[in-house]
């Protein structure tokens, strides 16, 4: 069994290992005046990883890229965002995928970040790929709703590796974002 773990963990890695995240574009809302968005983006821009922030003011979106070769955390932008004083309201991510094939609740890596596609059905992804998080913090309550009857695993729930995903090499509790396409 244990064997049968590590293969599979090399599987994945193997599957991602040439994927990377190369930008976000996040949607906040709450925001009413210039100050509001200007607000947002010196926040964004006070994260670590951040590279560059653009704002598009009138769709109240944020083009983010990041810094080379350092991690890249969402929770912590949408954080930010929420230390503004705003929420985030979406939040895409666009990476560069080496070949990589999705069932149904599929959990992948990209880069360092661990992610949950819950509306794919047998697919193949290659190349640029923009796609949604789908959690609590990054949607309106009943959009939530809406996409967590997309899965029963208990995952979806909590934004945590649960015994629905250790059979695929996550650490329990290990953070999982959901999304999708």
């Amino acid at each position: 069994m244990k064997t049968f773990k590590i293969a599979i963990f090399l599987i994945l890695i193997g599957l991602t290992g040439n994927a990377q995240i190369t930008s976000v574009t996040l949607q906040a809302s709450g925001l009413t005046c210039s100050m509001c968005s200007k607000a947002v983006k010196n926040a964004l821009e006070r994260v670590s990883f951040v590279k560059k922030v653009d704002v598009n003011i009138k769709d109240q979106e944020y083009s983010i890229s990041f810094k080379d070769e350092t991690k890249i955390d969402f929770d912590v932008l949408a954080h930010a965002v929420e230390d503004a004083g705003f929420s985030v309201s979406k939040f895409m991510i666009t990476a560069n995928l080496a070949e990589t094939s999705l069932t149904k609740d599929a959990h992948i890596k990209i880069d360092s970040s661990n992610f949950h596609f819950l509306n794919t059905e047998n697919r193949n992804l290659s190349g640029m790929q923009t796609f949604r998080i789908v959690d609590k913090q990054y949607l309106s309550a009943k959009e939530f709703r809406k996409y967590s009857g997309f899965t029963n695993q208990a995952c979806m729930q909590t934004g945590h590796a649960a015994k629905c995903c250790l059979h695929e090499g996550f650490r329990e509790n290990e953070r999982i974002y959901h999304v999708v396409i």
